[in-house]
């Protein structure tokens, strides 16, 4: 769903309600996702003194695979947007807005809807993702000779290596590896 911005400036003000599937454009954009459900989306966008102003709130259910054990996990999400469009020629006439403002400059004349909640969405894609077993099991993967260590656990590792190290013949150690 998109809006022409004559349209926008002409009636100020368009609610909408609508389901999206967005499940193809997000796949080939993100390819990591596994499915999306259609997203739920309600908002309005309106225009005032040269901004064009969509706000929505977005549902959406996003499976992704854990990033430890590749199982699928399925996140609902219910996100607000709050996004300001600006055309080129207003923001020549505004150069300041650019900087204090977190302003998107629109690219042709029309603002889709699709784009912005597909962009939205991928943006709430956390780095980390972790079924719930796994969440309430803190054991990470380990086998012969090695083991994936936490940050917290590296350093501690470090600073017992640190103190061995203290003897006066620690400065031999290696030395004839």
């Amino acid at each position: 769903m998109q809006w022409s911005l004559n349209e926008i400036r002409k009636r100020e003000t368009i609610n909408f309600d609508e389901v999206l599937d967005l499940e193809k454009n997000l796949k080939e954009r993100y390819p990591e996702v596994i499915s999306l459900t259609p997203v739920h989306v309600v908002g309005t966008v309106s225009y005032e003194d040269g901004l064009y102003l969509l706000d929505y709130q977005a549902d959406y259910t996003l499976s992704l695979p854990s990033t430890r054990s590749l199982e699928q996990v399925d996140l609902v999400n219910d996100i607000p947007v709050n996004e300001t469009f600006v055309t080129e020629d207003y923001l020549k006439e505004e150069k300041n807005l650019l900087e204090d403002e977190n302003v998107l400059v629109l690219e042709r004349d029309a603002i889709s809807l699709d784009e912005s909640v597909a962009d939205n969405i991928i943006l709430e894609i956390p780095l980390r993702v972790l079924t719930p077993a796994e969440e309430e099991n803190d054991n990470l993967p380990s086998g012969n000779d090695w083991e994936i260590l936490s940050e917290e656990d590296y350093a501690l590792k470090q600073e017992e290596k640190e103190s061995e190290k203290k003897s006066p013949f620690a400065s031999l150690d290696g030395l004839f590896d």
